[in-house]
């Protein structure tokens, strides 16, 4: 008979039969990456507010496709760090773990913004002459707002199950696959959803710079997260080394490192 730990998390001491291995959530190593994790998001949620396009000179034509340039946002460089991070925390601890994850980093961000609000409808002292840049830096847009919430819980909530279903098929073989897979669906998913609903409040107006962005972004983002797979790959098994608990969990599934 499987227990569960106060955590919530199967207890590998107890665990029967063969399944996916994962460690419990009791170890400092967790509540670091939760951190990391919620503070990248937050950082992507304010830097994602500024439109951005690279290489203004490129011009391509695609069939219905024209891009000018490749349009993305502010948060290109940082955001596809929350994937992996994501990626990380399913794989080492589970998807009740990253489900924790995701919803402590919801109420942070909501959280943030209501805190920029409020901040913003302060009365400003006499002295302040910062109120206008404030609102554009600190502004909280609803339309922004809503994007980035609803792509963020669908995207990583995807990402997570996707990750934990193919570990559940294919133990510790393929993570390559997992982590490519898993990504696919996230960010195709999330990236729809942000610029669906974010896409007239950035000033994109015509259904070839909604596409572009789209795509750019999607496509951005697995690039990043494929070209950094070995050093996720390096990270993942450094932290399942450490993690007193997943080894236990193999052990008690049968699976051999």
């Amino acid at each position: 008979m499987t227990t569960t730990t106060q955590s919530g998390q199967p207890d590998p001491s107890t665990a029967k039969g063969p399944g996916p291995a994962f460690a419990t959530i009791t170890s400092h190593y967790f509540p670091m990456l939760v951190a990391l994790f919620v503070g990248v998001m937050m950082i992507s949620n304010i830097t994602g507010t500024k439109g951005v396009v690279l290489f203004p000179d490129l011009h391509v034509d695609f069939g219905p496709l024209s891009m000018d340039g490749l349009v993305t946002d502010g948060a290109f460089y940082l955001f596809p760090l929350a994937y992996v991070l994501g990626d990380v925390i399913s794989e080492v601890y589970g998807f009740k773990a990253m489900r924790r994850t995701i919803l402590a980093g919801f109420f942070v961000l909501l959280i943030a913004s209501l805190c920029f609000w409020l901040t913003i409808h302060l009365p400003a002292a006499d002295f302040y002459d910062g109120q206008e840049s404030f609102e554009t830096v600190a502004g909280v847009v609803p339309q922004f707002l809503a994007a980035g919430l609803a792509g963020y819980v669908v995207g990583e909530f995807l990402n997570s199950w996707v990750l934990v279903k193919m570990k559940e098929r294919s133990g510790e073989k393929h993570l390559w696959a997992r982590l490519l897979g898993s990504t696919v669906v996230g960010e195709f998913f999330d990236t729809l959803v942000f610029c669906s609903i974010a896409a007239t409040a950035l000033g994109i107006s015509t259904w070839s710079d909604f596409v572009n962005y789209t795509i750019i972004g999607f496509v951005w983002k697995t690039l990043v997260e494929v070209a950094i797979m070995p050093l996720t790959y390096l990270f993942v098994g450094w932290l399942k080394k450490r993690e007193p608990t997943y080894g236990s969990a193999l052990e008690s599934a049968g699976t051999i490192r």
